[in-house]
């Protein structure tokens, strides 16, 4: 289906961005920090509110 330069093309665009994603994080990260204080409680909200739905569809489920 691919051709091997596609494959390789594909994990070597796959490694370099990840790799440059982490390194753009981390040297943000004392931004995230002093700005983005407290983001775990509504990411926590949000999966809870995830979970309430998802339970709600698998308990009234026929």
């Amino acid at each position: 289906m691919f051709t091997t330069g596609q494959l390789v093309f594909a994990g070597v665009f796959i490694v370099v961005f990840v790799a440059v994603m982490i390194y753009v994080y981390r040297k943000d990260l004392p931004l995230h920090k002093k700005y983005y204080k407290g983001s775990y409680w509504i990411l926590l909200a949000f999966l809870l509110f995830i979970g309430v739905l998802l339970a709600i569809k698998l308990l009234t489920k026929d």
